[in-house]
């Protein structure tokens, strides 16, 4: 079973990182307009952890990117992930002034990630999953099955299809399984 992840944070800390996300995304929108702290209010945000900051317009998609691994305070990590979600998703052009105006942001913290034991403890929207085979690597958070109305099965499917593996590559024994679990606000 996988330790449950305890990580959570006060009101104080979650404004502060939706203020800091934004204040990354408009530095780069019109630069020298606003300042970046020069740290978080408290030491919490200094831990090292995993994390992804998500971007939507009119409730869909514009941007998503994120660490796995903590190589640096959390806060650091989503002001950063704030930038290249906004402005280096391959997958979308630059955010403009008028997206940003309109944009919906979600942050992900994650736990450490694990080997997911058995794929039959996986419970939707809790665990966030990531499969690798053969180099290839697809990760999706916990929120992304409850979006979509996945069951289990399909969260397994759909994470072996973000890899670019075939749906059932989570059953082949040389599929690696991992799993997390994150605050989301």
């Amino acid at each position: 079973m996988a330790q449950e992840f305890r990580f959570t944070l006060t009101d104080e800390e979650k404004a502060f990182l939706k203020d800091l996300v934004r204040r990354a995304i408009v530095s780069r929108l019109a630069p020298g307009t606003v300042d970046l702290p020069a740290k978080p209010p408290t030491q919490r945000l200094t831990e090292h952890l995993g994390a992804f900051v998500t971007l939507k317009v009119r409730g869909r998609l514009r941007g998503c990117i994120g660490f796995i691994h903590g190589g640096r305070p959390v806060w650091r990590t989503i002001q950063e992930m704030a930038q290249a979600a906004a402005f280096e998703d391959p997958r979308f052009p630059p955010l403009t002034q008028a997206e940003f105006d309109q944009a919906e942001i979600e942050i992900s913290i994650l736990s450490p990630v694990t080997a997911c034991p058995d794929p039959e403890l996986v419970e939707v929207g809790r665990h966030g999953l990531i499969m690798r085979q053969h180099g290839r690597s697809g990760l999706l958070l916990p929120q992304v099955p409850i979006e979509w109305n996945w069951d289990r099965q399909a969260f397994l499917e759909h994470t072996c299809r973000k890899a670019g593996l075939g749906p059932h590559c989570w059953k082949e024994p040389d599929t690696e399984i991992l799993w997390f679990e994150a605050e989301v606000f």
